[in-house]
C-alpha cells in the first residue's frame, strides 16, 4: 500500500522498488524521472534527495535528455545570471546553430566530433569563425554546469580546440565623410541632432536613446541606456539577475545602467554638438519619459534606429558598410586626429581597457575633459583647407 506523500511508487516484476518524479515540461513535453532500488526504504530515501535536488536546481538529469532540452533548461538558469544582451547572444547562438546541428543527441552522448560538428554547420553558412569561437565558448560553459550537475562526466567541449578568432573588417566614416554626414543631417529636424550626439561624443546606441533632458546641461551624463528586454513567460517581468537595475519605459523598452561603472561617463558639451542641441531641445517633440530623442513623441527602439542609420547614410551618398554601432570608431579616430590624449579619447568613450577610471572622473580630469572636447570641436569648425594642413601635421 502506497504511503502519503510518497507519489508514484511500486514494485516491478524484478522485485525492485520504482518511484517516479515529475520534472518541468520542455517544449510541452511531458518529461519523468524514474528511479530504483532494491528495498523501499532506499527508494524513498533516494527520491527525498532527488525532490530536494529539484527544488534547488529546477530540473533533474534524466538519461534520455536531448541537447535540445538541456540547452532550453540551461538557458532559462542563465538567464538568471547574466546581463540582457549577453543572455541575447547565447539565445541566438543556441537556437540558430547549436540546436540546429545536435540538438536531437542524448546529453551523455556529445563528443568532441559532435562539438566540431557545430563549427563546421557555422563556417558552411558562410558565417566568420569569431561566430563559431562563440558558440563553442558557449556549449563549454553549459556543459561545464551540466557536470556539475551530474548529467554528464566530462565536457566534451574541453576535448577539442576552439576555432580562432576572425579579424574584423570593419569601416568607419573618416573625417571628410563624416562632416559631409554632419552637414546633411544638420537639415534634418528629426534625426540631425541624433547622429550628431553619435558622432561627436561616440556614445553608444542605447546610450544616444537613452539621453533624457534632465541629463544634458553643459555635460552630457550617460548613466542610462535604453534597451530591450527579455520579458519572463511567468509574469511578464524583464527576466533579469537580481541586482540589475531597469526603469521601464514602455512595452519591452527599458532604461538600464550600462554594463559596468566604468561606461557610466560625462562628457562636456562643447563647439558644434553644444549649438546643435541647445537648437534642438525647445522644439523637440514632448513625451512623458522626458527622452530627449523620440520618433514623434514615441521611445525609439534599438533596431529601428540602426535602420534610420543606413536608410540616412545611403540618401546622403555614403555606400560604406558602417553600422551605427562603428560610428564609435569613427569618433575615436576623429579625436586622435584633432590630437586628443589616448587616455581622454578612452574616457570620452568609455573604452574599459584600463585598471581604473576614478582619477579620469575628477574635478581635475573635467577640466581636460573640456579642454579636450573643445580641441576636437574645433576641427570640424576650421575652414577646409586649413582643417587638412591641421590633420597632416
Amino acid at each position: 500500500m502506497r504511503g502519503k506523500g510518497e507519489g508514484s511508487v511500486f514494485k516491478d516484476s524484478r522485485g525492485l522498488w520504482n518511484g517516479v518524479i515529475e520534472l518541468p515540461p520542455l517544449n510541452g513535453e511531458r518529461r519523468r524521472k524514474k528511479i530504483r532500488r532494491k528495498s523501499k526504504p532506499e527508494l524513498l530515501k533516494a527520491m527525498a534527495e532527488a525532490k530536494s535536488e529539484l527544488q534547488r536546481l529546477g530540473d533533474l538529469p534524466t538519461a534520455n535528455q536531448t541537447v535540445e532540452q538541456w540547452f532550453g533548461y540551461w538557458l532559462k538558469q542563465t538567464a538568471k545570471e547574466v546581463r540582457p544582451n549577453t543572455f541575447d547572444g547565447y539565445r541566438r547562438a543556441v537556437e540558430n546553430h547549436i540546436i540546429p546541428a545536435i540538438g536531437k543527441i542524448k546529453l551523455d552522448k556529445v563528443t568532441s566530433t559532435h562539438v566540431r560538428r557545430v563549427h563546421d554547420s557555422i563556417i558552411a553558412k558562410g558565417l566568420s569563425s569569431t561566430t563559431a569561437l562563440l558558440a563553442h565558448r558557449i556549449m563549454s560553459v553549459s556543459f561545464k554546469m551540466a557536470m556539475r550537475e551530474g548529467r554528464i562526466g566530462r565536457n566534451p567541449a574541453e576535448l577539442t580546440a576552439a576555432p580562432r578568432k576572425a579579424r574584423p573588417a570593419l569601416e568607419a566614416l573618416d573625417l571628410g565623410e563624416a562632416l559631409h554626414f554632419l552637414e546633411k543631417a544638420a537639415h534634418d529636424p528629426v534625426r540631425g541632432a541624433r547622429w550628431a550626439t553619435a558622432l561627436l561624443t561616440g556614445a553608444r546606441r542605447g546610450e544616444v536613446l537613452g539621453l533624457e533632458v534632465d541629463r544634458v546641461t553643459d555635460v552630457l551624463d550617460l548613466s542610462w541606456q535604453l534597451i530591450r528586454l527579455p520579458l519572463s513567460e511567468e509574469d511578464g517581468k524583464p527576466d533579469v539577475p537580481v541586482d540589475y537595475e531597469y526603469r521601464h519605459v514602455t512595452g519591452g523598452l527599458y532604461l538600464t545602467r550600462p554594463k559596468s561603472s566604468k561606461s557610466w561617463r560625462i562628457i562636456p558639451l562643447a563647439g558644434p554638438l553644444k549649438m546643435i542641441l541647445e537648437k534642438y531641445i525647445p522644439v523637440m517633440p514632448e513625451n512623458p519619459w522626458g527622452l530627449l530623442f523620440t520618433n514623434e513623441g514615441k521611445p525609439i527602439s534599438p533596431d529601428q534606429a540602426s535602420r534610420d542609420w543606413r536608410t540616412d547614410l545611403a540618401a546622403y551618398g555614403i555606400e560604406k558598410n558602417v553600422r551605427l554601432h562603428d560610428a564609435r570608431h569613427s569618433t575615436v579616430d576623429l579625436l586622435l586626429e584633432a590630437g586628443v590624449p589616448e587616455d581622454l579619447v578612452m574616457d570620452i568613450v568609455g573604452h574599459s581597457t584600463r585598471a581604473t577610471t576614478r582619477a579620469y572622473r575628477s574635478d581635475q580630469n573635467r577640466k581636460r575633459l573640456r579642454a579636450a572636447m573643445e580641441q576636437f570641436a574645433e576641427l570640424f569648425t576650421l575652414p577646409e583647407t586649413e582643417r587638412r594642413n591641421e590633420i597632416a601635421s
